[in-house]
């Protein structure tokens, strides 16, 4: 491999140019690198005349990156995320057990199913620290694709398998989420097609549960009345109980919620809760040992 004698001079100035790009501003740069100012403003003028061009022009307060620097700028994220995952797989490889896992994972596995997964591979290996990322299933897929997320548990799995890989955990049902006292609350089931009149409380879009909903009532002739939408199912439970519209959700357990009745949909609906990691990229021992928790014992 060789290296241009440009690239080998910008490649050390590579975290100033992205703290440049994050601040705009060369004071809260050294801040954020923790040098000096007049360090930063030397090695951002030797870096112009290394490129042969400027790299900033002022802006108000601030400063604002040239088409030039931009370019650089964004390069250097890429390569500073590269870098920060080489190191990850170079100390974790020596330290397993004192590695870090960022899991992504949707709203509604929160209440028992994560709990559950990390509590058992805490206990087998206490050092592994997480991070834990919630958020509706097209953010999920999107921190995936951009590295921010080693795993994240989704439900529906994608259908994209050239940059994705994902394994199937369990299968969840669906149930009608109705008001106390709702005239459909005491049936022991219901067609979609019977909801065609009601008003609904729905996720928002790009939740899962929100396309299964919408799915299941254009399969039913119809498209949902929407009367609220909200980011989290206890929320959208919350709205139900208060007699403000019906939905469709998981099982609520461990219990029952309070001021909702869930009654089983005819025929019963399920969605397949399931692992989705990158596909054909490394993995650090600690991401690799939760994945394989997960796979062995969910569902279980």
């Amino acid at each position: 491999m060789t290296y241009d004698s440009l690239s080998a001079q910008v490649a050390p100035h590579l975290p100033l140019l992205a703290a440049l790009r994050e601040t705009r501003n060369v004071t809260r740069a050294a801040e954020l690198l923790g040098v000096p100012q007049p360090t930063v403003s030397r090695r951002l003028a030797a870096l112009a005349d290394a490129l042969g061009a400027p790299l900033t022009v002022p802006d108000g307060r601030g400063i604002r990156l040239t088409r030039a620097a931009e370019l650089l700028a964004e390069a250097a994220e890429r390569g500073l995320a590269a870098v920060d995952t080489g190191v990850r797989l170079a100390r974790e490889e020596v330290a397993p057990e004192s590695g870090h896992v960022v899991l992504g994972f949707l709203h509604l596995l929160g209440r028992s199913l994560v709990p559950s997964l990390l509590r058992g591979h805490r206990a087998r290996h206490p050092g592994v620290r997480f991070t834990l990322v919630q958020g509706s299933r097209q953010d999920m897929l999107d921190r995936l694709a951009g590295g921010e997320l080693d795993l994240a548990l989704l439900a529906p799995l994608p259908s994209d398998t050239s940059s994705l890989t994902s394994a199937g955990l369990v299968d969840e049902e669906i149930l009608l989420s109705v008001p106390a006292g709702h005239h459909l609350a005491e049936r022991r089931s219901v067609r979609v097609a019977e909801l065609a009149s009601e008003e609904f409380v729905l996720l928002e879009q790009g939740y899962g549960v929100r396309t299964l909903t919408d799915e299941l009532c254009a399969a039913a002739g119809f498209t949902p009345r929407i009367a609220f939408e909200g980011q989290e199912s206890d929320t959208v439970r919350g709205l139900v109980a208060a007699g403000l519209g019906v939905a469709l959700l998981p099982r609520f357990g461990p219990g029952s919620p309070a001021g909702v009745a869930e009654v089983p949909l005819s025929p019963p609906p399920f969605r397949t809760i399931g692992l989705v990691w990158r596909a054909e990229e490394p993995m650090t021992p600690a991401v690799m040992g939760f994945r394989d928790h997960v796979l062995t014992t969910a569902g279980s």
